[in-house]
């Protein structure tokens, strides 16, 4: 790693002018996925910048998924970052209301179909095998522990992403997260939220391993559809009459 890759900002424009100069140094000393990046005091020196303008830039990296922040740790790359990359910050309204869980619905649906397509064309033999793993970890979980399988619904999806060999799509679901994370909370009061989507990972799955992408689209679309009828069950359950 060069001592001087990393020249001062002389600029009005501090937050991005810190984030172009960041990406030109990751760029230029060709960090890899996984690899940890100078500390914040270290960045800040050689910027000429304080730490906080540090932090704060690496806080819009975070939010964008591109880098993982580890307490006590470090930061770590998570996505390829270039100089002329862009960054498009979402603002997304949240709710757990019966029209906002489908606005994100009908977004998750385009991006959980597409990126399974793309899976089952390009994954290598490493990445269809992490998906198998991941995919084995859900199913015992879900078994295990009654259907309570959050997270390793979560990181079978995102492993689907990340072979779908375009970044933007783990990027976006970062940047998505929380939105996303409410289909596992129970949302409108469905207590089996989600279990009838279960079957459709392994179809999914299969397809990928087929190398079949419209197969794969087709069994992300009927995921998606159990999750848009648990919707609507929930949404119908709160409007009954109450009989006491």
């Amino acid at each position: 790693m060069t001592e001087f890759s990393l020249p001062p900002v002389q600029t009005t424009a501090r937050d991005d002018a810190v984030l172009k100069a960041l990406a030109r140094f990751v760029w230029q000393e060709a960090l890899g996925l996984g690899e940890r990046l100078p500390t914040e005091r270290i960045l800040a020196e050689r910027l000429r910048v304080s730490r906080n303008t540090v932090r704060e830039a690496l806080t819009r990296w975070e939010g964008l998924g591109l880098v993982e922040r580890r307490q006590g740790s470090g930061t770590y790359l998570k996505a390829a970052i270039s100089p002329d990359m862009l960054h498009m910050p979402l603002t997304l309204a949240g709710g757990n209301d019966f029209t906002g869980l489908m606005r994100t619905l009908e977004i998750r649906r385009a991006l959980e179909a597409e990126a399974a397509a793309l899976c089952a064309i390009r994954a290598g033999k490493a990445d269809i095998a992490i998906i198998g793993r991941k995919l084995d970890i859900m199913e015992e979980a879900f078994h295990t522990r009654a259907g309570m399988s959050a997270e390793e619904d979560w990181e079978f999806h995102q492993s689907i992403y990340r072979a779908s060999g375009n970044p933007l799509f783990e990027q976006i679901i970062a940047a998505m997260h929380e939105l996303f994370h409410r289909f596992w909370e129970h949302p409108l009061g469905v207590r089996d939220f989600g279990h009838a989507s279960f079957p459709f990972h392994r179809t999914i799955y299969e397809c990928v391993v087929a190398r079949d992408p419209e197969g794969a689209r087709a069994e992300a679309l009927k995921l998606m559809a159990t999750v848009e009828n648990d919707l609507k069950r929930g949404a119908a359950q709160l409007k009954l009459p109450d009989r006491t």
